[in-house]
This record gives structure tokens, sequence and C-alpha cells, in this order.
């Protein structure tokens, strides 16, 4: 599980207008349409093809815990998506992005300054150009490690320089230990 990705994937689901199909019946019709047939949905979900014909004509209506999982994980990647797009677009060229994370923070600055690492509580509105290199990354299959590094970047930016009115001899910003994580738009 990816904690940046799975944050920003959730972020853009808050926008949706419609709820996702609540009926495993019903998910599995939406994504037997959306990948146009039977056999790529039962490869996806690792089931037998049988299985989601099954689904499909409601003769099995409850999946067991990890498949109903897999079932909603993949009908919320694939549902509304141009809601989806808006929204990352609005976000990444007015809107930008606001992350409310509990984290060990610290930084990296000259002799003399107390660069020591502690737990912070942030909720910080990133500036659009942030969230458009979040998304821009997160499209491009970049690890959690590198939205992590774009993410204390903004940090820096925003959080410790004040968008540079104030410690400008500050050189990189440490971001571990992150016990909460949360991506609003």
């Amino acid at each position: 599980m990816s904690m940046f990705g799975d944050g920003l994937d959730q972020a853009v689901q808050k926008a949706f207008t419609r709820p996702i199909p609540k009926s495993a019946g019903a998910q599995m019709r939406y994504l037997v349409k959306q990948l146009k047939g039977t056999k790529a949905v039962a490869q996806m979900l690792r089931v037998s093809q049988r299985t989601v014909e099954r689904y499909v004509k409601d003769q099995i209506k409850k999946p067991r815990p990890d498949l109903a999982a897999r079932i909603e994980r993949e009908v919320k990647a694939r549902w509304q998506p141009q809601i989806r797009a808006k929204a990352r677009e609005q976000a990444a060229s007015t809107g930008g992005i606001v992350i409310d994370t509990r984290a060990r923070l610290g930084y990296t600055a000259p002799i003399g300054s107390t660069d020591q690492d502690r737990i912070r509580h942030l909720t910080v509105a990133l500036p659009p150009q942030y969230a458009a290199r979040l998304f821009d990354a997160q499209e491009a299959g970049a690890s959690d490690r590198e939205l992590k590094e774009i993410a204390a970047e903004a940090l820096k930016e925003v959080y410790f320089q004040d968008g540079g009115r104030r410690a400008g001899s500050l050189e990189e910003v440490r971001f571990t230990d992150i016990e909460h994580l949360e991506f609003d738009l």
C-alpha cells in the first residue's frame, strides 16, 4: 500500500458526484462493462471467469472480505474518470492541495541553528504547482519515496521558508515517521 498514492486517490475521490455501486453484483457488472469482458475482470481480480459470471447474474451476493476489498478498490479506481480528471486539473491549476500530516519533521541548516527533528502536526495549503507535481508524478508511476520527497520540498517552501520570507539558508527537510497523512482538494 502506498501511503502518498492512496492519500492522493482519496482526495480526488471526495470530488465524486455519485457514490460507487453498493452491491457486489453491481460493482462486478460495472467492471465487466469497463474492461469489456468477464475474462479480463477475472484475471484482474484473480478469480475464475465463472465466479465473475455468477456475480454478474447475482447468483453470488456476498464476496469474501479480501475479494470485496479488491472489487471496491478497482471500481473506485475507474469510477467517474472525467470528474477525477477535472478535480486534478483544478487542483493543479488554481486550487492547490491541502496536506494534513502528523510526522517527524526536521531540516538540514547551517551550524548554530536548532535543526532537531520533532513530531509536528501540520495542516498546510500547498500551492497549485506542488499539486500538479504530485499528480503528475503519481500518474507517471512514482514510488512513495518520490512522492514523499515532493511533499517534503513543498513543506520546506511553504511551511519552513514561508515562501522565501524566512529561513533562506534551509537546505533540506526530513519528513519521516509518518503517523497520519491526508490530502484534500
